[in-house]
């Protein structure tokens, strides 16, 4: 994620960030800034742009248009202010929505998380439950959300080939009950 092509833009954005009371952590291998050991915000490189992204930015009022969901439909709290050039890097503005973005912190706001609705399991893993009954109770026993995981895992391809090639896949980690996705949390 931090493409070494914005490393001297990257570094005035964390010069401005340590201007404010954020307080910089290590969580998922990059440099967070908390308040109150809350995540508040985050900044890295990729291919195309540079950018600052606030895990609650959807509260913020955006005040100079430059907020993006980097992911439509999926991503509900998180907004990105992306960069292309050193130029575009204005502290005073940067340091308005880091203020914002602390107070909302201190008022607590968050997205409540969405109620879970099951999925249907897909027909490949029920033929496998028919076969193995310990797959089965494995799976039950496995949080709804990992539940989840696999699911949209074997639902995601569309040639019976790779459905089976996941399904073997995975077999083993749901009867260890571990989730699909573990080793990044």
């Amino acid at each position: 994620m931090n493409n070494s092509k914005w490393q001297h833009e990257i570094g005035l954005i964390k010069a401005i960030i340590q201007k404010s009371e954020l307080i910089p952590v290590i969580k998922w291998g990059t440099e967070v800034y908390t308040y109150n050991d809350r995540n508040v915000l985050s900044a890295g490189g990729f291919k195309n742009h540079f950018t600052i992204w606030f895990y609650n930015g959807v509260f913020l009022k955006d005040k100079y248009k430059v907020l993006v969901n980097a992911s439509e439909g999926k991503t509900k709290s998180l907004r990105q202010w992306r960069f292309t050039s050193e130029e575009e890097i204005n502290e005073k503005r940067i340091l308005e929505y880091i203020r914002e973005a602390i107070a909302i912190e201190e008022r607590g706001l968050k997205i409540k998380p969405a109620k879970f609705k099951p999925l249907p399991v897909p027909e490949i893993l029920a033929s496998c439950f028919k076969e193995d009954k310990n797959l089965k109770i494995a799976f039950e026993q496995l949080t709804p959300g990992r539940q989840k995981e696999y699911i949209i895992y074997l639902n995601e391809p569309k040639q019976e080939a790779t459905k089976s090639k996941r399904l073997e896949k995975i077999k083993p980690m749901i009867l260890r009950g571990v989730g699909l996705n573990d080793k990044y949390k």
